[in-house]
């Protein structure tokens, strides 16, 4: 768990993840990330630990926004 709390610090720190929590009830985890290509996030992801121990399968959803809160509106830039 550690390691893996360690990937997601990694990934805030570096700016890409924006929001991370869990799925409820106890379904798991979601991570929005942003400012990455789906090939760089793909490989950031294989790295997470949960996925690289077969802890995990994750799942990569492409979001397209076109309209947002104004709180938001980074996104669709």
């Amino acid at each position: 768990m550690d390691e893996h709390q360690d990937w997601i610090r990694r990934g805030m720190d570096d700016g890409v993840f924006l929001l991370v929590g869990n799925i409820r009830p106890g379904q798991g985890g979601a991570v929005l990330a942003a400012g990455l290509t789906s090939e760089a996030l793909q490989a950031r992801v294989a790295e997470d630990p949960f996925v690289v121990h077969d802890v995990v399968t994750a799942e990569v959803i492409e979001i397209a926004p076109n309209l947002t809160d104004p709180r938001l509106s980074f996104l669709t830039n």
